[in-house]
């Protein structure tokens, strides 16, 4: 890095420089009401500036949430808002800025760091592992149907603006965000970052509605979408664009899905936060015709690996010797006895030989369960040194999936 640049903490007052330093490295310019819940997430004690003769030309931020992982819900920086200005690429800053945050984030006391890859060759150098899955859905919702019958009696359906509803929906949320492993916890202000609708920001859609669906018992699930109009020669072509589909069980999600794909004009579903294993797949009569498509999501960050392994859960019981290779944080490094199961886990340093030999970003790929051992081993990337392989223990009941990019 260069010497007349310094990297410092973040202030109040760089939130503008920073926004446009942003809006040059992503080509978007962030204003309006945008702008506005971005400030209110902006933690500027968690902001890292890389600052030359006072112009901000580097930025790095983590966000301070808490993450659902494998039998437990952990603190976890979420990290954005990273780039570097373009007339300053090639010197080091981001290398600079991510080791110093990585630092910061440990002093912190988070052992797990997270984020949405901008591109996929920049973070695993950094340690971030490619940890969540999720496929994105093109329906022809015209072609396709519900495979089972509607409840009897049903549940009611209300629709409406989001923020009207948001009592409904962020308890439906709460409820079922700590059991869903990747999904990130939500207060007040967050609500108001995922919510926001600028019109410029719609791509020529309807501003974005609610339905909440009733039970017997009250709220269990609602959904987030809106509709860009289209005709064409055969007749409506309008485009349903969701956002999301939360549930607290089946009624509640055939339900929802089954509105989705009825709504009047429409020709197409697009839903692009899918889980790997979401249940609309085995829902419908054509699987082919919801259109799914695989891609990546969260990638994670084992900053603390005993900490990081000791406070998620395993689906069976484990008791493994783990070689762990960390360049950038070698208190990480060296061989980890891993105890534990379905209520409570233990990691401690050992000297005993070890069963698996992985790299910091190969953990972080598997820590959620949602790219197993065996499968990196079959890469290369992963050595499996005795016949003792954690990989069913590290599963879970449900694949990690991510219902926001921050």
């Amino acid at each position: 890095m260069d010497e007349g640049i310094r990297l410092r903490p973040g202030t109040d007052e760089d939130f503008p420089a920073i926004c446009d330093l942003l809006g040059l490295v992503f080509h978007e310019e962030l204003e309006g009401a945008a702008k506005v819940v971005e400030r209110e997430v902006f933690e500027p004690g968690r902001s890292i500036v890389a600052d030359e003769s006072g112009q901000v030309v580097g930025h790095a931020l983590a966000y301070t949430r808490g993450l659902t992982v494998p039998g437990a819900v952990l603190p976890a920086a979420h990290i954005s808002s990273v780039g570097v200005r373009p007339t300053h690429r090639r010197r080091g800053l981001l290398t600079a800025l991510m080791r110093r945050q990585l630092e910061d984030i440990a002093a912190a006391g988070e052992s797990l760091a997270v984020l949405w890859a901008s591109e996929t060759t920049i973070y695993p150098r950094f340690g971030y592992g490619a940890a969540a899955s999720r496929l994105r859905f093109s329906i022809m919702n015209r072609e396709v149907r519900l495979t089972v019958p509607p409840a009897n009696p049903p549940g009611r359906l209300r629709m409406g603006d989001p923020s009207a509803l948001l009592s409904e929906i962020s308890k439906v949320f709460d409820q079922a965000r700590t059991g869903r492993v990747g999904w990130s916890d939500r207060d007040d202000r967050w609500w108001r970052y995922v919510l926001v609708d600028p019109k410029d920001g719609r791509g020529g859609a309807t501003r974005l509605y609610a339905v909440v669906h009733e039970g017997a018992g009250g709220p269990t699930g609602y959904a987030l979408w809106r509709v860009k109009e289209g005709w064409s020669h055969h007749g409506p072509d309008a485009e349903v664009e969701v956002r999301e589909v939360v549930a607290a069980d089946p009624e509640a999600y055939q339900a929802l899905w089954r509105f989705l794909l009825g709504i009047d004009l429409s020709r197409s579903v697009t839903f692009s936060l899918g889980a790997v294993d979401e249940p609309l797949q085995y829902l419908v009569d054509e699987p082919r015709r919801l259109g799914p498509s695989l891609g990546d999501a969260l990638y994670l960050r084992v900053v603390d690996v005993p900490g990081a392994l000791a406070g998620r859960r395993y689906r069976t019981p484990v008791d493994v010797v783990i070689e762990v290779a960390d360049p950038i944080r070698p208190v990480n490094s060296g061989r980890w006895r891993l105890t534990g199961g379905p209520d409570a886990a233990a990691c401690v340093p050992t000297g005993e030989p070890a069963d698996l030999s992985a790299t910091v970003t190969d953990l972080g790929a598997a820590y959620l369960g949602g790219t197993s051992f065996t499968a990196l081993a079959a890469s290369g990337r992963v050595r499996l040194l005795t016949g003792n392989d954690p990989s069913l223990a590290f599963g879970w009941h449900r694949a990690p999936s991510a219902t926001e990019i921050f």
